[in-house]
């Protein structure tokens, strides 16, 4: 970690930044290195591996398992070798497991499978006794109420929770609720109310299987026109004028025209007046369709984009919307409409730092610079893609107010003693990574926010550095915002050495080598992805075969990309290739490392001309957008983690390796005077 105190000792003393609260600073007495000492976990056993497989594959029997039976992942070597059996395991066996690893993250996931297997069995009552109430699984829950089904229980909370179970949901529920639900209608729970009801959230989810499937049970003189709605999500036309004039019929017509306006616009446009003249549709019902023309419209920069967004009500304008209006009069390069666009977002929207700086941008390109100036202050207090942009437009450090909670040896020493922690970790290093987040999720369940943030640290010791993001700032439905300013964890910094000879040898920039990393898999050399992407940059074998061949290094096929030295130089030299392709433009190259050559191929066509911020912003497809700017927001940080200050983003994004370099400062509490206002115009929004 020495090169945390190069960077922090430039003027980053922490306990002072006034950004951070009160209890932060009582916590961030800085050392004078700001070292921690890291603290490893013992490895697992190494014929462990193999046993789990072993478990897995076949099964392994009881004298196989009590060779391992102290060791801290006894109980899920235990759990894979059960559930082999399950169709077969004694009911006491299956008893015996769940007794002695209760309250584990290891009982609740023999549970949930043992459950399975015991309605399989149809052993009703060890079902029963095997329930615990915190399920919340849908198929559990019906096979619940076959189990008391079985065992004659079906009573007045039988047959509300299976009440319960219909209405929970529009959308396809499991086969296990088939026989349930049929016993419910055969007594008369299932009225034409519930029917209806669970029918009209079918729509609205537009599910129009499910909806056909609800109308079987529908009187017959109802059955025609539920069938008719369920064809009408499927093809919108102009039957709907026929409908009868009632809420449904308006909510059903609503939905499929919204639906269809994100693949035509054209035609839902077409089809909405007959429609809404004849089924008297509200404003909120137009407004639901008018509000998919425009923004399909405007997300594909066609000609009546304007149009289509002026004539959306103003209540049905959400943020989406006010955003595509200003990208869509960017892409036009008509700075007026969209810096007024800017003026019409909610305050919390256009006070983003993101549409701070394009206020500015435009105010400037519009012939307001003292007003772009005020704007570009407030921006660059923050320390993201647009904030570091602000500063580059007014010459001045960028913000970053670093946070490094005080050194806490004896607690991080007990967090890591933690036996669900240790299992954590211990299954993390075996690759079974599904296991390894639920044991950390059941220790995070019971921790504070201190012990908390010092389980990242241990996790991050051991190699598991995505915890610095999935255990900080959004936890568990818990916002903690403050963690924003953990920079030593959230942007974990690991095979440097390797970045840095690999940068040099393709004429790179390290920093963003190690922002790849951290956007494309957190440090993680095993990850994989749904695509086949693997190892830390991500890389397809397809891709890393060709590029292996090309730099003449060795290639043992796919899995030569779980290698962390290998995959860094393919994934380097495959930067490069694309900096060549592509005219050394690393945000083009960065846009199409995500969204891949053709679409890059368009937007390239698109706009070519267009300055880099108003190009990146202007992308159409969000992941790609949001992509490109963090990349490029954490290769700044990087740049700061690797040498102390950073290459101008304004520089970085251009492809200029050996421009002006600048320093980081903590800006104080307030600014000095407000910006001017970016407060929506007095006309309403429905006018423009």
């Amino acid at each position: 970690m020495h090169k945390f105190t190069h960077a922090l000792l430039l003027g980053f003393a922490l306990a002072a930044c006034p950004c951070a609260t009160q209890a932060q600073a009582a916590e961030s007495r800085p050392s004078p290195l700001l070292q921690r000492t890291p603290v490893k976990i013992a490895a697992p056993d190494p014929a462990l591996k193999a046993a789990l497989d072993a478990a897995s594959r076949s099964g392994l029997d009881d004298l196989a398992l009590a060779g391992f039976r102290n060791q801290p992942l006894a109980g899920w070597l235990d759990y894979a070798a059960l559930r082999s059996r399950f169709d077969t395991l004694p009911l006491a066996r299956g008893d015996a497991f769940l007794a002695a690893h209760a309250n584990e993250a290891v009982a609740a996931a023999f549970r949930s499978e043992w459950l399975t297997a015991l309605a399989r069995r149809n052993e009703w009552q060890a079902f029963l006794a095997n329930w615990d109430a915190g399920l919340d699984d849908a198929a559990l829950r019906c096979l619940r109420l076959q189990a008391l089904m079985a065992m004659n229980r079906v009573d007045a909370q039988w047959r509300s929770e299976a009440q319960a179970l219909w209405r929970s949901s529009g959308k396809s529920l499991p086969s296990q609720c088939d026989a349930p639900f049929a016993l419910l209608a055969a007594q008369g729970g299932l009225t034409d109310a519930l029917r209806w009801e669970r029918f009209d959230k079918a729509a609205d989810a537009a599910q129009s299987g499910v909806m056909r499937a609800i109308a079987r049970g529908l009187p017959a003189a109802d059955v025609a026109q539920a069938n008719a709605y369920a064809a009408y999500l499927d093809a919108p036309d102009g039957s709907a004028v026929a409908w009868p004039r009632t809420a449904r019929s308006r909510a059903v017509a609503a939905t499929a025209l919204a639906k269809l306006a994100k693949a035509s616009p054209d035609q839902a446009e077409a089809l909405l007046p007959p429609v809404a003249s004849a089924l008297d549709f509200s404003e909120a019902d137009s407004g639901r369709v008018r509000y998919q023309i425009a923004l399909w419209t405007a997300a594909s920069y066609l000609p009546d984009s304007a149009r289509r967004l002026a004539n959306v009500p103003a209540s049905a304008w959400d943020e989406s919307l006010h955003e595509w209006q200003a990208r869509e009069a960017m892409a036009r390069s008509d700075w007026a409409s969209a810096l007024a666009a800017i003026r019409r977002m909610p305050d919390a929207q256009r006070n983003d730092s993101r549409w701070l700086y394009f206020a500015a941008r435009t105010s400037e390109l519009a012939g307001s610079p003292a007003d772009a100036r005020a704007l570009y202050a407030q921006a660059a207090r923050k320390a993201d893609f647009h904030g570091f942009l602000a500063a580059d437009r007014l010459n001045q450090p960028y913000a970053l107010c670093p946070w490094q909670p005080a050194i806490l040896p004896a607690a991080k020493q007990a967090i890591a003693r933690d036996p669900a922690i240790v299992r954590a970790l211990q299954l993390f290093m075996l690759d079974r990574r599904g296991w390894a987040v639920r044991e950390w999720n059941a220790a995070l369940a019971r921790f504070n926010d201190q012990q908390r943030r010092l389980a990242v640290e241990v996790a991050q010791d051991n190699g598991w550095f995505d915890r610095g993001v999935f255990g900080l700032v959004n936890v568990a439905g818990k916002s903690h915002p403050e963690e924003q300013q953990l920079y030593l964890l959230r942007f974990p910094l690991h095979h440097d050495a390797s970045i840095r000879r690999e940068a040099a040898h393709n004429n790179l920039d390290p920093a963003w080598i190690a922002a790849e990393i951290r956007a494309e898999s957190v440090f993680d050399s095993n990850a994989r992805s749904a695509a086949d992407a693997r190892g830390l940059m991500q890389v397809l074998p397809s891709t890393g075969a060709g590029i292996a061949a090309k730099i003449g290094l060795p290639w043992q096929g796919g899995d030569s990309l779980y290698d962390a030295d290998t995959n860094i130089a393919i994934g380097s030299a495959y930067l490069r290739q694309l900096m060549d392709r592509y005219g050394g433009k690393p945000y083009q190259v960065i846009a199409g490392y995500n969204a891949g050559p053709t679409p890059l191929g368009r937007w390239m066509a698109q706009r070519p001309a267009m300055d880099a911020d108003f190009w990146i912003e202007t992308i159409s497809y969000k992941e790609t957008r949001d992509y490109v700017t963090r990349v490029l927001s954490f290769s700044t940080l990087y740049d700061w983690r690797l040498n102390g200050n950073a290459l101008r983003l304004s520089d970085r994004l251009l492809g200029t390796t050996n421009g002006a370099r600048k320093g980081f400062a903590c800006p104080v509490q307030a600014p000095a005077k407000p910006a001017p206002p970016v407060a929506p115009p007095q006309t309403p929004a429905r006018r423009r």
